[in-house]
């Protein structure tokens, strides 16, 4: 009896053992998976920075017509068609991190409007070196959150 008792806890213990290995392995390799995916959405919120990056905007889109407010209205619907197709990436970043690339977002937003109500530009090839021009005076919003970025991407590694 005294065996049979010795060995049921021996045998307990092993099952619990085993239990707890085999859990620790799925968790490693659900952990492996889970930093793919988080990883390839830095990678899409790097590329979506890059593509509203204004100065890569305007070599990518160019003017449809002389109408500065076309040319803008373009610009800006390109923008928010990246960010919807990015959207559901934040669930793989930080709260912090995803809250700099939406602000990233809205300064270039608020840049080409500004750029696009002065008067002092007149027909949408204007606006666009005028946008070029400023984009060589001084760093586009986008290079803010792709360093914050870059360095959430080095804490997780």
């Amino acid at each position: 009896m005294i065996t049979g008792v010795v060995a049921f806890y021996f045998f307990k213990l092993h099952l619990k053992n085993e239990t707890h290995r085999r859990n620790s392995q799925l968790l490693k390799a659900e952990k492996k998976q889970s930093l793919s995916l988080r990883l390839q959405a830095y990678e899409r919120i790097a590329l979506f920075l890059e593509r509203i990056n204004p100065n890569q905007l305007l070599v990518r889109i160019k003017p449809l017509s002389k109408e500065k407010a076309a040319y803008c209205s373009l610009l800006l619907k390109t923008i928010e068609q990246e960010f919807e197709h990015n959207l559901t990436q934040q669930i793989y970043i930080t709260e912090a991190t995803w809250n700099i690339v939406v602000s990233s977002k809205n300064a270039t937003v608020q840049l080409l409007h500004e750029m696009a109500t002065d008067d002092g530009i007149p027909e949408s090839q204007d606006l666009r070196e005028a946008l070029l021009k400023k984009g060589l005076k001084s760093p586009p919003p986008s290079a803010i959150a792709l360093s914050a970025l870059k360095n959430e991407v080095l804490q997780l590694l």
